[in-house]
C-alpha cells in the first residue's frame, strides 16, 4: 500500500508492515517485563539498604510503563495484521498509536537516564538487584538506539514532497502546478538517488566520465521508481506472490511437446559442438574476474597455488597493466586456464566501465555492417570500444597474428563482459570476418533486433536456468513492475500471511496453489481494467501504462526495447534437486532457445545464483558430460530426445 504519513511526510514503511516488527518487540518487552517482575518479587526484602527506596521506586515504575508498552505494541500488531495491501481501511487507526508508542519513548527515556544516574551513584544495596538495575538500563538503552536506527531507515528523503502528493487524485495532474510538482519531484528524486548511488560507489574514481555514469544510472532508477507508491515489503510480497503464480501456470501447462532427433541430426551435431567451445572458453571468460573467484572456488588450496604468482617479479614476455594486484590476478587466470606465461601478449585489467554499464541509454553502434538499425547499449558500447581502440590502435591484435597467424579470433565473456564482446566481436568483424564471439549470461538489453538477427551467425550465448541478467532489460522492468502492481492489487490475504507463506515456498516448495495468489472467486484473465488498488499504488497516471496482463509495454524513446546477441544456448536443471541446489547433484539439458523465451523476468530462488560463473561452469560440466555419456552408450534402437 502506499507508504504512511507521518508527521506530515510520507515514510517508507507501510501500517501493514508492523507486524514482524511488533512481534519481535513485544516478545522482548514480555520476557523483560517478566525478569523485572521476578527481580522485584524475589529480591524486595534486600531493597531496604541506602537508595533501596530510589530502586525500587524505579522496577515499579518500570513494570507500569513496560505493561503500557506492551499494551501499545499488542494493539500496533494486531492492527498491522487487518486489512489487505490495497484495503487499508481497517488500519485507520495505525497512525494514531503509533503517535501513542513514539511518545511513550520519551518517559522510557527519561526513565532509563535516571536509572543510570542511580547506579553511577554507587548505591549499596544487593550486587543482583544492582546487576539487574544494570541489565534493566542496557536493555532500555538497546531498545531506544534500535528504535532510532529504524526510523532512520525508513526515512524516505522524498517524503516531504510526496506526501502532500501523494493524497491527490489523477485529475489534479491536469493542472499547471502539477507539471511544476512532477519536474520539482523528478529533479529530487534523481539527486537522491546519484547521492545514493555515489555513497554505494564511494571507491570510483570522480573524473567527468564517471560523473556523467552517476548522473545517468540515477535517472534510470528515478524514472523506474517515480510512478509508484510501494514500500519495500510490497515489492517483496509481490516478487513473492509472481513466483507462485508462475509456478501455478507452469504446472496447469499442457506436457511439453516433445521432439525426438536422431543422433546424427544436423541440429543435435550443432548443439553438442557449441555445447563444447563453451566448455571450453567459459574457463576464459571466468578466468577474467581474477584471484578472488579462483579462491572462492578454491577455498583450501586457491591461496596455496596463486601466493607464489603473488610474490613473482615481473618479466617482459607479456603487457601486464591495469589495476592493482596485477601477479595474483595472472596467476589466478594461468591456473583456471592451464596456459604458460608464454601464450599471453597483453593482459590489462582496466575496470572503470562498470558503473557505465549500468546506464540503460543507447547510442548508434559505429560498425561497418549492412543493419540499418544498428541501436546498442550505449554503457556497454563505450566500454567495447575501449578494448577495440586498444586492440587496433596499440597494434595488439597485430602482434598476435604475426606470432600466431593460424590461430583463429575467439573473443568471450561473462554477464556485462558477455555483452561487451558481442559488442567488439561487431566491430572487429570487418577486418575480421571469421571472427566467434561466446556470450555467457549476456544482458538482454544489448542491441536492436536487426543486430540480434545480424550476430547469430558468428555469435553463441549461453543462459543457465532463470538468471536475471539475459531477461534484464528496461521495458522487461516496466512489465515486472506492471505484474508487481497486478498480483499486489488483486490479492486479499494480508501482507504478513503472503510473507510467512513465500519464505516457505521460497525454503521449502510446496503446492502453489494452496498459497494466495489472486482474488479468491477471480479470473485475472478477465481483469483487463485497473483496480482501484492499483490506480492507488501509482503517484502519476499515464496514458502509456497498460494493466492489461496481455498488452505490449509502450517503449519509451529513451529506453527502446534491445535484445541479446547471437543464437542462445538455454541450460535448464531437470527435476528438483532442492531449493537452492545445496543437496544433491543438479542434471541439465540444454536447447537452442529464441530470444522471446528471455522476454519476461521469472521469479526464483535461484534467480541470481543461476548468474555466478562458478555455478554456469558447473552446469556446463554436468551437461557435456552427461551428453557425452549419452552419446557413448549403445543406440539400442533409441533416439535422443530433447524437450522443445
Amino acid at each position: 500500500m502506499p507508504g504512511m504519513v507521518l508527521f506530515g511526510r510520507r515514510w517508507a514503511i507501510a501500517s501493514d508492515d508492523l507486524v514482524f516488527p511488533g512481534f519481535f518487540e513485544l516478545v522482548v518487552r514480555v520476557l523483560w517485563w517478566i525478569g523485572i517482575l521476578t527481580l522485584y518479587l524475589m529480591h524486595r526484602g534486600k531493597l531496604d539498604c541506602a537508595g533501596g527506596a530510589l530502586l525500587s521506586s524505579y522496577l515499579i515504575v518500570l513494570m507500569i510503563l513496560l505493561a503500557v508498552v506492551i499494551c501499545t505494541v499488542s494493539a500496533i500488531m494486531c492492527v498491522s495484521m487487518r486489512g489487505t495491501i490495497c484495503n487499508p481501511g481497517p488500519r485507520k487507526s495505525m497512525s494514531k498509536l503509533l503517535y501513542i508508542r513514539l511518545a511513550l519513548f520519551f518517559p522510557e527515556m527519561v526513565w532509563a537516564s535516571l536509572g543510570a544516574a542511580w547506579v553511577a551513584d554507587g548505591v549499596q544495596c544487593d550486587r543482583t538487584v544492582v546487576n539487574g538495575i544494570i541489565a534493566t538500563v542496557v536493555v532500555s538503552w538497546i531498545i531506544i538506539a534500535a528504535t532510532v536506527v529504524s526510523i532512520i531507515i525508513v526515512f524516505d528523503p522524498l517524503g516531504g514532497k510526496m506526501a502532500p502528493y501523494s493524497s491527490a487524485g489523477p485529475s489534479h495532474l491536469d493542472s499547471h502546478d502539477s507539471s511544476q510538482l512532477l519536474n520539482g519531484l523528478k529533479t529530487a528524486a534523481t539527486s537522491v538517488w546519484e547521492t545514493r548511488i555515489k555513497l554505494l560507489c564511494c571507491c570510483i574514481g570522480k573524473d567527468d566520465h564517471t560523473r556523467v555514469a552517476f548522473s545517468s544510472t540515477a535517472e534510470l532508477f528515478s524514472t523506474y521508481f517515480s510512478d509508484t507508491d510501494l514500500v519495500p515489503s510490497d515489492i517483496a510480497a509481490g516478487l513473492a506472490l509472481l513466483h507462485q503464480q508462475q509456478d501455478n501456470i507452469r504446472n496447469n501447462q499442457e506436457p511439453a511437446q516433445v521432439v525426438c532427433h536422431a543422433p546424427g541430426s544436423s541440429q543435435e551435431a550443432d548443439l553438442d559442438a557449441e555445447l563444447e567451445n563453451c566448455h571450453h572458453y567459459m574457463q576464459f571468460a571466468a578466468a577474467a574476474y581474477g584471484w578472488p573467484l579462483y579462491i572462492y572456488r578454491n577455498p583450501l588450496t586457491g591461496l596455496c597455488r596463486i601466493g607464489g604468482d603473488c610474490c613473482r617479479s615481473r618479466t617482459t614476455d607479456y603487457d601486464l597493466v591495469g589495476g592493482d594486484q596485477l601477479n595474483c590476478h595472472f596467476g589466478s587466470i594461468l591456473h583456471t586456464t592451464g596456459l604458460q606465461y608464454r601464450d599471453f601478449i597483453h593482459v590489462s585489467f582496466h575496470d572503470k566501465d562498470v558503473l557505465t554499464d549500468l546506464s540503460a541509454e543507447s547510442e548508434v553502434l559505429d560498425v561497418e555492417c549492412e543493419v540499418q538499425d544498428r541501436l546498442a547499449h550505449k554503457g556497454i558500447s563505450q566500454a567495447a570500444r575501449y578494448v577495440y581502440q586498444r586492440l587496433i590502435n596499440d597494434g595488439i591484435l597485430s602482434q598476435a597474428f604475426s606470432i600466431a597467424p593460424e590461430y583463429r579470433l575467439v573473443i568471450v565473456g561473462h554477464s556485462l563482459g558477455g555483452g561487451a564482446a558481442a559488442l567488439l566481436a561487431t566491430m572487429l568483424r570487418a577486418a575480421y570476418p571469421q571472427v566467434r564471439c561466446y556470450a555467457f549470461s549476456p544482458p538482454r538489453g544489448l542491441w536492436s533486433k536487426a543486430l540480434q538477427e545480424y550476430s547469430q551467425s558468428f555469435i553463441v550465448s549461453l543462459v543457465l536456468g532463470k538468471d536475471v541478467i539475459p531477461r534484464l532489460s528496461v521495458t522487461n522492468l516496466e512489465d515486472l513492475k506492471r505484474r508487481i502492481l497486478r498480483v499486489v492489487a488483486h490479492c486479499n490475504k494480508p501482507k504478513y500471511k503472503i510473507l510467512l507463506h513465500g519464505l516457505w515456498y521460497e525454503l521449502f516448495g510446496g503446492n502453489p496453489n494452496n498459497l494466495p495468489t489472486e482474488l479468491d472467486g477471480g479470473d485475472q484473465e478477465v481483469l483487463t481494467q485497473p483496480l482501484l488498488g492499483e490506480q492507488s499504488l501509482l503517484t502519476r497516471w499515464s496514458p502509456a501504462y497498460s494493466f492489461s496482463s496481455d498488452s505490449p509495454l509502450d517503449s519509451s524513446p529513451k529506453y527502446p526495447p534491445l535484445y541479446p546477441p547471437g543464437r542462445i544456448i538455454h541450460l535448464q536443471e531437470e527435476g528438483a534437486s532442492g531449493r537452492f541446489g545445496c543437496c544433491s547433484a543438479a542434471h541439465y539439458s540444454a536447447k537452442w532457445s529464441h530470444e522471446a523465451e528471455f522476454s519476461k523476468i521469472l521469479i526464483g530462488p535461484k534467480m541470481l545464483t543461476d548468474h555466478m560463473p562458478d555455478i554456469l561452469m558447473r552446469a556446463l560440466d554436468s551437461v557435456v558430460s552427461d551428453r557425452a555419456a549419452c552419446v557413448s552408450c549403445p543406440a539400442q534402437g533409441v533416439s535422443s530426445v530433447d524437450v522443445a
